[in-house]
């Protein structure tokens, strides 16, 4: 039996993760953590999330909770993520992170972190996604510097980061299978007379409204043809599932930093 602690267990992520987790085989709901002022501090983890009581509380007591469990699951905020990986590589837990919108500064302090606890790290926990990932790092590999890259990535009018870590994740594998750097290559913003495409450049453009849950198309570019390769999400269960499959995955693990291309087995 795998004991998960979620993070957030209030929010849209937290109840779907919460909700598929006592739904799986093998897998226990063993904390739910929200911030001290949430109204729902104190409610059963099981009824906030919408499948029934689970006899246990929505909780503030974040290393009291990390004691009963063996693998964190977080998806809130850079800052928030960063505290509560310092505290499970205090007590020996495993995390699986699903923030996005990190500096390299708290990228680098995540793997520092790594050192000590096996963790699972990134930007989608979609299988579709990860699949995509492959893809794209095959296709640009292939086409080569004959194509122009774009990509174009929609979400939901409450995410607070742009682009999207997916999208970014997208971008560096191309820039990588193609021999560029992505930070000198990305172009998030065109406006005026920015002149005429460079061939090293890789478009990012942001959409954001609504309620969707996300989509992201890579578009390659030539002379007379095109290729679109589209991901979209269409609920937030695929996420959920994928960080539950990485947190089953990480007990078997030793200390280091994974994605879940290690997960998946697509390295």
């Amino acid at each position: 039996m795998v004991k998960i602690a979620v993070t957030g267990a209030a929010g849209r992520m937290g109840q779907r993760i919460v909700s598929l987790v006592t739904e799986a085989e093998g897998y226990q709901v063993s904390a739910a953590f929200e911030h001290h002022m949430h109204k729902a501090i104190g409610q059963d983890a099981g009824l906030t999330a919408g499948c029934g009581p689970l006899d246990l509380k929505v909780t503030a007591e974040l290393e009291a909770g990390l004691k009963a469990s063996e693998v964190l699951i977080d998806f809130t905020w850079p800052e928030v993520t960063l505290e509560n990986l310092a505290l499970c590589a205090r007590l020996g837990r495993r995390m699986v992170i699903g923030t996005t919108g990190m500096s390299s500064k708290q990228k680098a302090e995540v793997e520092k972190a790594a050192q000590a606890i096996p963790v699972v790290m990134a930007p989608n926990m979609s299988v579709g996604v990860n699949v995509c990932f492959k893809m794209l790092k095959e296709i640009a590999a292939t086409l080569g510097d004959g194509f122009d890259v774009e990509i174009v990535e929609l979400h939901h009018n409450k995410k607070k980061d742009a682009p999207s870590g997916t999208a970014v994740r997208m971008g560096e594998v191309v820039a990588e299978a193609l021999g560029r750097d992505y930070g000198q290559v990305a172009r998030c913003c065109r406006e005026g007379m920015v002149g005429e495409r460079t061939v090293e450049e890789i478009g990012m453009q942001t959409v954001r409204g609504g309620d969707i849950v996300g989509e992201h198309t890579v578009y390659f570019i030539g002379m007379g043809e095109r290729i679109e390769l589209t991901h979209r999400a269409m609920s937030r269960d695929m996420f959920a599932r994928g960080a539950i499959r990485a947190a089953g995955w990480l007990k078997d693990q030793g200390p280091g930093l994974y994605d879940m291309q290690d997960v998946l087995g697509l390295k």
